[in-house]
């Protein structure tokens, strides 16, 4: 067990679940799920996206305020305004505290949504990431729509912000679109690629629209991901996200080729499965 390879559980839940149609949570409703997620002894919970609005900043911060064990997250875009809106809110979790920032790097994301040029993008990540470090040391950015960026694009942006301070970096399948050899491969050319790779953890986000989430995010700690975004029942943005406990317990039962450990209390599954599926209305599947 000792030299097993701990992999970090990041649960969005209570950001990217909520996002699930019809998924929606009272502030209440979010503290019972993250006091779930703490007795499942998850690494890190993402409670919201503090500047959508004033009753997700409210979550964020009594999440925050409440929750002793897991990190907690706030996301925001990469800009000043969104940032110091998020450590508003995560400031009262302290060191435990983690700013997460992302922007598009695709070229489709960024020519259509963004209307930026690449070399915009990374000063505008650099710049975020910098602003967000002065804050805490525990940052994280993410690549969105990573899977369909150029290689060279994404492990250039992957370097600049290790450098700038990140030290989280993860690489989102944000439409669903990657199967997993593909996934293997890009997170691999990351690790083989990316001078400064090892001062940061690798991290992946996997959506389920080709039902492969669960299928990527074990592919990409094969190369070499050391944390899996994922939420309870994997409900999520469209056909929802990598499944919590199917992403836990495939590390679990298949020890003998995935020597992998995580931090997962297991025999609270259920009961976290239990509640959001009463909360939400959501049932499994």
């Amino acid at each position: 067990m000792s030299e097993m390879k701990t992999i970090k559980i990041f649960d969005t839940t209570l950001r990217d679940g909520e996002q699930s149609p019809g998924a929606s949570m009272n502030i209440e409703e979010k503290l019972r799920i993250a006091s779930q997620l703490e007795k499942l002894n998850v690494d890190v919970i993402e409670a919201g996206f503090p500047i959508a609005s004033d009753g997700d900043f409210e979550a964020v911060k009594k999440v925050a305020q409440t929750i002793k064990g897991p990190q907690i997250a706030g996301l925001c875009r990469a800009n000043i305004k969104d940032i110091d809106r998020a450590w508003d809110a995560l400031k009262y979790a302290g060191d435990r505290g983690r700013i997460h920032t992302f922007i598009a790097t695709s070229d489709i994301h960024m020519e259509r949504k963004l209307q930026m040029a690449p070399d915009k993008v990374k000063e505008t990540a650099i710049k975020a990431v910098r602003h967000a470090a002065a804050y805490t040391p525990n940052v994280e950015f993410s690549c969105e729509d990573a899977v369909r960026t150029r290689l060279d694009f994404l492990a250039e942006m992957v370097e600049a912000v290790i450098d700038a301070g990140a030290t989280t970096v993860n690489i989102p399948d944000t439409v669903g679109y990657a199967i997993p050899f593909e996934f293997f491969n890009i997170i691999k050319h990351l690790k083989d690629n990316v001078p400064n790779i090892d001062k940061a953890v690798l991290s992946v986000h996997c959506h389920n629209d080709l039902g492969l989430a669960v299928a990527n995010s074990l592919a990409a700690i094969q190369a070499g991901a050391g944390q899996v975004e994922c939420t309870i029942n994997g409900i999520g943005e469209r056909a929802g996200n990598c499944s919590l406990e199917e992403v836990v317990m495939a590390l679990r039962t298949r020890r003998d080729i995935l020597p992998y450990t995580n931090n997962s209390e297991t025999e609270h599954i259920y009961a976290a499965s239990r509640l959001l599926a009463t909360i939400t209305g959501i049932v499994v599947q």
